[in-house]
């Protein structure tokens, strides 16, 4: 199945989990399904079709999806497999085909910053020890791999590479990174007042 498909499918599996069963099965299925796709994207990355688009950026980006595969590798030990999801293929494993770099670089820096976002919420109504740093330890590998997916997105896509330093998180309902910024929002509200420096008293 191919990338997209599969990483929204899960974006959406996360956005529906609502007991902590399920917030933690969709949550490893998508630390899974991220080491799965960055792995694929770094074998693309080294092909000479894929770093002659990208100006021969491919070989650094094919190094920075490893790590993104590492990290999520990680996140997903910390997470661990739930022991009652049935043990079935994981989405991961369905994984076949990966259509457009750019795309597919998007949609996984937001299942990243989205399970992360998910983590949170499911540590800070832990009410127990284990479960809270299990989450805490799951979204510290998660962070990491959120600034690599960034850096890898500012390769593969040169629309978005005026993203925000890696490491600072959306908030919900932030434009996505190759959405243009509304220029008819509002006046800038932190441009120079009106008066002029005579009106001070």
């Amino acid at each position: 199945m191919d990338a997209l498909r599969l990483i929204r499918s899960t974006r959406h599996g996360l956005a529906e989990a609502r007991s902590v069963a399920q917030v933690l099965a969709e949550a490893w299925q998508a630390c899974a399904l991220v080491e799965a796709v960055a792995m694929v994207m770094a074998l693309e990355l080294t092909e000479p079709a894929a770093m002659s688009a990208l100006d021969g950026a491919g070989c650094g980006g094919a190094e920075i999806a490893r790590a993104v595969a590492e990290a999520a590798g990680h996140a997903a030990a910390c997470v661990g497999r739930p022991p009652d999801d049935g043990a079935g293929p994981s989405r991961a494993e369905r994984l076949t085909v990966l259509a457009g770099l750019p795309g597919t670089a998007r949609e996984l820096r937001a299942l990243v910053q989205e399970t992360a976002e998910a983590l949170i919420v499911l540590a800070c109504g832990a009410a127990e020890q284990e479960l809270y740093w299990r989450c805490i330890d799951s979204v510290d590998a998660a962070a990491e791999c959120q600034d690599l997916a960034t850096q890898l997105l500012r390769v593969v896509d040169p629309a978005c590479r005026e993203l925000r330093p890696p490491g600072e998180w959306q908030t919900a309902g932030e434009p996505e990174p190759d959405s243009a910024p509304d220029t008819e929002s509002g006046p800038d509200t932190e441009s120079a007042p009106e008066t002029g420096p005579g009106s001070e008293s």
